[in-house]
Order: C-alpha cells, then sequence, then structure tokens
C-alpha cells in the first residue's frame, strides 16, 4: 500500500503541509504588515521617516542576503532542525520587536527576524522533496505559493487593523502564537532525518557565504535605498564571489550545477517574472489614481485583486502540475503572463477599471500558475543533497526580481510620465503603456530561456547512454 494511499499517511502529509504553510505565510506577512504603519512608528519612536523604513529595508534585507547560505546549512545540518531554529528565532525577534523600546533596537529585532525568516522561507519549500509524495508535489507547492500570497495580502489590513485597536507593538507581538504553534506542528509532524554518524558533512563555506551577503546587500541597497554607486561594489562582489567559489573545496555554490540547463533558466525566468510581476505593485497605484481619477480606498481594493487572484490560483495549478507535468504548466503560465501584460500595455483609459482588472487578472493569474509549476521543476531536478541550496536560490531570484522591478521598472515608468505623483492623466497612461510594453519584452525573453532549456534537456536526453 502506498503512502498516499493509507489514511494514517494521509492524515500526516495534511499535517505537515499544515507546518509548511504557516512556515511560508509568517515571513510572507512579515514582509508587508510593518508598511502601512510606518507613519505610526515615525511618530511613536521619535524618528525621521528617511529613518524608520529602515524597520522594512532590514527585514527584506536580511532574508535577501542569506537565504542561499540558510538553504545550504539545512542541507548540511538538517533541514528539519534548521526550520525548527528559524521558526525559533522568528518567534524570539518577534517578541523582541514588540517589546522595542527605541528605533535601533527594533531595527536589530527586525533583521534578526528576517534571519529566521530566510531559514523558514527555504528549508519549507525544500521539506516537500522529502516529505511529500512525488506525484502531491505540484498541490503542495501551489499551497505554499499560496500561503505566501494570503500572507503579502494580508499582511497590510491586518496591521492597520491591529494598529487601531491595539497599538504598533501588536503587528509584531501577533507572531508570538502563530511562531509557537508553528514549532509545535513542525516538531510533531515534520519526519526526523535518520542518523547516520559514518557519513561526513562537507564543510560549510563560510568565506563565499559572506561575499555573496555583501554583494546582495549592495544590490538591493543599490536598488531600494537608491544609492547606484553601490552598483560597482555589487559587481566587484560577484566577480569575487565566483572566484572564490571556483577554487573552494567545499563551495556554497558549485558553479557546475548550472551546467544543468533546468537550473539556470528557472532562476533566470524566476528574476524576470518577479520583475514583472513588480511592475502592477509599482506603476498600478499611479495609473488607477492619476489616469482613473479613483480615490485611495478604491485603488487600495484594485491592487488587492492581483494578490487575491494570486492566493485562488496557486493551489488548482499545483494539481495541474501534478496532472499535466511541470513543463506544461509552466508554459502556460508564461503565455497567460504575456498576453496580460500585452493587454496593460494597450488597455485604453476609457476601458477603465474593468478594462485594468480584466488585464492585471490574466497577468496575475498566469504568474500564480508559473510558480509552482516553476519550483516543481526546479526541485524535482535537484540533487537531494542540495534541495536547501536550490529552494534558497529559488527564492533569492524572486526577490532580485521583486527588488529589480520596482527601481528598474519603476524608472521606465518616470521616464515617460515624469513626475507622476503631479502628472496629467494622458502622461501616466503613456507610462504605462511603455512599462507593460518593456515587462511584455522580459516575458518573451522567459519565454525563449525556457524554450531554449528544454530544447536542451531533450539533446542531453537523447544523446545519452
Amino acid at each position: 500500500m502506498t503512502a498516499t494511499a493509507h489514511p494514517a499517511a494521509g492524515t500526516r502529509q495534511r499535517w505537515i503541509l499544515a507546518s509548511l504553510g504557516l512556515a511560508m505565510l509568517m515571513p510572507s506577512l512579515d514582509t508587508s504588515i510593518a508598511n502601512a504603519g510606518l507613519p505610526v512608528l515615525a511618530h511613536a519612536l521619535g524618528a525621521s521617516f528617511a529613518h524608520v523604513q529602515w524597520v522594512v529595508l532590514a527585514y527584506l534585507l536580511a532574508i535577501t542576503s542569506l537565504i542561499v547560505g540558510a538553504g545550504r546549512l539545512g542541507d548540511l545540518l538538517g533541514r528539519r532542525r534548521l526550520l525548527l531554529a528559524g521558526i525559533a528565532l522568528f518567534t524570539a525577534a518577534s517578541l523582541a520587536c514588540g517589546l522595542a523600546g527605541s528605533l535601533e533596537s527594533l531595527v536589530v529585532a527586525r533583521a534578526l527576524q528576517g534571519l529566521g525568516a530566510a531559514a523558514m522561507l527555504a528549508l519549507a519549500v525544500a521539506l516537500v522533496g522529502e516529505t511529500i509524495p512525488q506525484e502531491r508535489t505540484g498541490r503542495a507547492m501551489g499551497l505554499l505559493g499560496t500561503m505566501s500570497a494570503i500572507g503579502t495580502t494580508l499582511g497590510p489590513s491586518l496591521g492597520g487593523v491591529l494598529m487601531t485597536t491595539l497599538g504598533w507593538r501588536a503587528i509584531f507581538l501577533v507572531n508570538v502564537p502563530l511562531g509557537l504553534a508553528n514549532l509545535w506542528l513542525a516538531r510533531r509532524w515534520l519526519p526526523a532525518p535518520p542518523r547516520d554518524a559514518a557519513v561526513a558533512r562537507p564543510r560549510f563555506d563560510v568565506a563565499g557565504t559572506a561575499v555573496l551577503a555583501l554583494t546582495l546587500v549592495a544590490y538591493a541597497l543599490a536598488m531600494t535605498a537608491r544609492l547606484p554607486q553601490l552598483l560597482a561594489v555589487a559587481a566587484a562582489g560577484a566577480a569575487a564571489f565566483v572566484a572564490i567559489e571556483a577554487r573552494a573545496a567545499a563551495p556554497l555554490v558549485r558553479l557546475a550545477m548550472f551546467r544543468d540547463p533546468r537550473l539556470g533558466a528557472g532562476l533566470a525566468a524566476g528574476t524576470l517574472v518577479a520583475t514583472v510581476i513588480m511592475t502592477t505593485l509599482v506603476v498600478g497605484p499611479f495609473y488607477l489614481s492619476r489616469a482613473l481619477g479613483l480615490p485611495p480606498a478604491t485603488v487600495g481594493a484594485v491592487l488587492s485583486v492581483g494578490p487575491l487572484v494570486s492566493a485562488l490560483t496557486g493551489a488548482p495549478a499545483g494539481r495541474l502540475v501534478d496532472r499535466l507535468g511541470a513543463a506544461r504548466v509552466m508554459f502556460g503560465g508564461l503565455v497567460a503572463m504575456l498576453a496580460g501584460a500585452l493587454l496593460l500595455a494597450l488597455v485604453p483609459a476609457a476601458a477603465g477599471v474593468p478594462g485594468y482588472l480584466g488585464a492585471l487578472l490574466v497577468l496575475t493569474a498566469g504568474y500564480a500558475t508559473f510558480q509552482p509549476a516553476n519550483s516543481t521543476a526546479l526541485m524535482a531536478g535537484s540533487d537531494a543533497g542540495r534541495r536547501g541550496l536550490v529552494s534558497g536560490l529559488l527564492n533569492l531570484s524572486r526577490n532580485l526580481g521583486l527588488i529589480t522591478g520596482a527601481s528598474a521598472m519603476g524608472a521606465v515608468f518616470a521616464a515617460v510620465a515624469g513626475d507622476a505623483a503631479n502628472a496629467g492623466a494622458a502622461a501616466v497612461a503613456r507610462g504605462l503603456h511603455v512599462a507593460f510594453g518593456v515587462a511584455a519584452g522580459l516575458l518573451v525573453v522567459a519565454l525563449g530561456i525556457a524554450l531554449l532549456a528544454r530544447a536542451s534537456t531533450r539533446t542531453a536526453t537523447l544523446q545519452a547512454p
């Protein structure tokens, strides 16, 4: 009898997914829960808005810079063990955030929270491969994508309610009971790996991890904090990282991994797709308010439709992956995204909210379809001993795409529309059309990369003895 056929095994899998889903929900929730409360935090802590933004930046920088190292460390020390440590750190840091008495202590606690979140995000995805049967992997990836989308969507509204009723500390303290519940679920249901004292573990690449983390911090600051001079530092760091990895006895990232066309293509496509989806969040508010003349409350309601569609599409898309295969569903998702981007590049302002929403629905449904398919393909093709690393790289590619999209696509929009806060409706509409025209071009590139990788994989398979 298979594991999926036995009732007890089915119950265990559901609890495992509940634990992994909560491990995705909590970090995603905290990505957006503090944003709406920045003015309140600035007033409460006596800080300027420029300084209080580090409450958000510290968290995002910690995740972006450390997620690859966290994934690899999980491969070496045990993914279950490091996931538990990540949940515990995230929970304790959330308590420290809620008790912080100054901006400096809050920023430090948020950075520690980001470190815990990096381990949770990387290892939740990696653990799917060793806890869920292969024929149900797509559904599991779809569920994790749904939980991530729910967390991102729920963050601003939940943060607003908690701040209004219980004060700003509640937006961080809400994680404490969630974290304790997640710890119990993970300890109770995630299977402990077999002990094998005879197997020597490779050393952890401290030098490579440190250089990669500093490189990613430099790049993220160059994009998010508008410090372009750091791009040269990031480029030098990237070159140094490649040199270190080429000589390291136990590198963080084996450069030979990228000879597999599926890995490079999946990461590149993931970055491009995240860049495009970020365009909806950067350009959309200006178009809705300036070109369509919507009030702020209506703008927020329209913008929430995208994440809501992602949340509703993720699980069905995962079932499609199990039924049709990851490659087909991934291509379908990219084609849908391309169609949505083209619609947004052509939508007339006269079409109003229905025209914008129709195109947005197509784009975000395609994104939610692509994500579980790409995650499933990458994890299925990865070596069992490096699933944490591959999961970390997958999350990193998505974060880099979001960071790049916020900066680069925002710059494209501004170059056409000018000062979007004061630009006329026609100029803002032109900016939207050009930005999504560029986004459509990026999706064509993503499709081309995916097709080339598929052709290379087929050729290698045919040539294999």
